[in-house]
């Protein structure tokens, strides 16, 4: 599959019609409460051009962190009073985190919301690093930024359930590994989305 290839699988992607999603999508047993009350956020899907293909940017959260600590993830956060909107959260997180400009992401559009366990309804924006990028991580908030092959996370058989016990329950969650690199939770979720809407 040539970049050009993967590029225009991307650009489909937000076109296609699709559900929310939420970390407790494997756990029917898991009823969640009524009333409750989400906090908006934004995270950036991004791809660059890599040796052999588009490579996706992702970061391990500082493990001095109190929420996450030493997880893996897109750069993003909630939405600030100042942003426009997630799109805008999104883009202004990535900055904060990882000195990627706003103005170097092509946003090619938004997948469905994901609602996460720390109540969050979060969208994925999707887009293309354009031009060379060099990431600076901000060390009180990122430990580390690294990539992986869009081979990799649009490959559906990567991708396993695994399980642990969560507030006295066992809560099962997608993961798709790389390497030293334990990929899982919301964030495997969303890629997930984004896999089943780029296959061949």
């Amino acid at each position: 599959m040539t970049v050009t290839d993967q590029e225009s699988a991307l650009r489909q992607a937000p076109h296609f019609q699709g559900v929310a999603s939420s970390d407790f999508d494997l756990n029917a047993n898991i009823s969640l409460p009524e009333g409750r009350k989400l906090r908006d956020a934004g995270v950036l899907i991004a791809f660059q051009k890599g040796a052999a293909g588009l490579d996706l940017v992702l970061t391990k959260r500082s493990s001095r962190l109190k929420h996450h600590p030493g997880q893996i993830a897109f750069p993003g956060g909630k939405v600030d009073p100042g942003d426009r909107d997630e799109i805008a959260a999104a883009l202004r997180e990535a900055h904060e985190e990882v000195a990627l400009e706003p103005g170097q992401v092509e946003v090619l559009g938004t997948l469905p919301p994901h609602e996460t366990v720390t109540g969050f309804r979060v969208t994925p924006v999707l887009g293309l690093i354009k031009g060379d990028f060099t990431p600076v991580p901000e060390l009180g908030e990122v430990e580390e930024v690294f990539t992986v092959p869009y081979s990799h996370v649009i490959d559906l058989t990567r991708f396993s359930v695994q399980g642990r016990r969560w507030r006295g329950q066992r809560r099962l969650y997608y993961t798709v590994p790389f390497g030293p690199y334990y990929i899982w939770g919301a964030t495997a979720r969303m890629l997930r989305g984004l896999a089943e809407r780029v296959q061949p």
